[in-house]
């Protein structure tokens, strides 16, 4: 039986371009197997014909690109080969993996220019690679989306708790959740926590498959991901990278440190990671001075932390004990390998615009005998927020109120497992609506 299509909050964002009466290609871009061509699949439902063109499975299809031909003239070859009418209108017309292809990609300036009329969207994995390949592509004629695997928002709604996301977009500092609820919210959290957001883990969950169905699909994306490594670049070798790859999983969360995560010098090392991040198997969190908006004006790209893609596929790499988690009541036993963290950040990341990638940041001061560190900063209207993340609900918030005092920020937010609540000029906002963070009321 074929999954039934779990809802993602990119699916708004297609159909509302879809009835835009000027659009232009839609690139939709993210690391593999988070749910890219599925969505666009979808979207396909609310039109008459849809023209599926995979490039990496029909490679004589790219000499149609390579001829400088116009296109209409292209689409009209497309609809000969597949034998579906292309209609501007009534046709979705699908480019995936069209990294494989880079004369289709392109052309996707000429579809806005030439042939606005028509739907077009495409997509691919590993794509970055390819557009760095073509470095004033499409600058203004191709609108890019970002896709990532599913939030805890996402996960709430595939299992049917609709309800009790509204009842936490309603909650605030000053008005918590009852504590049944409060407590049911933080069951599921830490169930999404060992699970992840990766889709096919998600739906053979959703479908009552057991939780070692679920495993052995991590297992089997873990390899898939780690068999790309050979495509990433020729001249880097694959086992530079896993080296790589191993020491971000090892250190995730924590300071990465050049020396030693491969048996490599600091370029090779920093190349690899490079490919990785370009890959969106890993997303870095940048330090920032955050003296001023915007947060990125005043970085240290040396001093990184870097974060898995997901929380899932991380705790299965480390070869974490799922049994501890799901049985112990205490939910710091959860934060093995900085978890709480690590979620925090990929739902910061999930929760901004899928239009643009918006970059992760922190802050840390280093003083004999007085150091600071700030887990996360994001930026609200004028005002940099900084952001603490504890798995318990013990710990102090010294590093906050040092921040607060040093930089003016109007408040500071501690997300930990907590219920809503505030501390003078600390709000407290449970992990698992730190997804909201952006709309929670002033």
């Amino acid at each position: 039986m074929e999954n039934e299509y779990l809802y993602r909050k990119i699916d708004d964002q297609l159909l509302a371009w879809s009835k835009e009466s000027k659009r232009k290609p839609l690139l939709v871009r993210g690391a593999r197997q988070v749910g890219k061509s599925s969505a666009i699949k979808n979207l396909a439902q609310h039109f008459e014909y849809f023209v599926e063109v995979n490039f990496d499975q029909q490679k004589e299809v790219c000499t149609l690109f390579e001829k400088g031909i116009s296109p209409q003239e292209i689409c009209e070859n497309l609809s000969l080969i597949y034998n579906i009418p292309i209609i501007p209108g009534k046709t979705l017309l699908f480019f995936d993996e069209i990294q494989a292809c880079i004369a289709a990609i392109s052309s996707l300036r000429y579809f806005y220019e030439k042939y606005p009329e028509l739907h077009l969207v495409a997509a691919g994995s590993l794509l970055e690679f390819a557009l760095e390949e073509l470095p004033s592509f499409g600058v203004g004629r191709v609108r890019s989306l970002f896709v990532y695997p599913f939030s805890f928002e996402e996960f709430l709604i595939a299992n049917k708790e609709t309800m009790l996301w509204g009842a936490i977009q309603k909650a605030t500092p000053q008005k918590a959740l009852l504590e049944p609820i409060h407590k049911k919210a933080l069951l599921l959290l830490k169930k999404f926590l060992i699970l992840g957001g990766m889709p096919e883990v998600i739906a053979s969950y959703v479908q009552g498959k057991s939780m070692l169905d679920c495993l052995r699909i991590m297992d089997d994306l873990i390899i898939s991901y780690k068999d790309d490594f050979s495509k990433y670049k020729k001249r880097v070798p694959e086992s530079r990278i896993t080296e790589v790859f191993d020491s971000v999983m090892q250190n995730a969360g924590k300071p990465f440190i050049y020396a030693g995560a491969a048996n490599a010098n600091y370029k090779q090392i920093k190349e690899a990671l490079d490919l990785l991040i370009k890959a969106g198997l890993v997303i870095p969190v940048t330090h920032s001075a955050a003296n001023g908006i915007p947060i990125g004006a005043e970085i240290n790209p040396k001093k990184r932390k870097m974060l898995p893609l997901d929380t899932g596929l991380f705790q299965r790499i480390l070869g974490l004990d799922m049994s501890e988690i799901f049985l112990s009541d205490d939910f710091e036993v959860v934060n093995k390998g900085a978890i709480a963290e690590i979620y925090a950040g990929l739902e910061l990341q999930k929760s901004t615009s899928c239009y643009h990638k918006d970059d992760l940041y922190f802050w840390k001061r280093e003083e004999r005998g007085s150091n600071a560190e700030v887990d996360y900063l994001i930026q609200k209207n004028e005002d940099i927020i900084p952001i603490e993340i504890k798995s318990g609900k013990r710990g102090s918030m010294q590093s906050l109120h040092l921040f607060l005092k040093e930089k003016q920020s109007p408040y500071g937010i501690r997300s930990s497992s907590e219920n809503f609540c505030a501390y003078e000029n600390i709000k407290v906002i449970p992990l698992y609506a730190i997804g909201n963070i952006y709309h929670i009321n002033e």
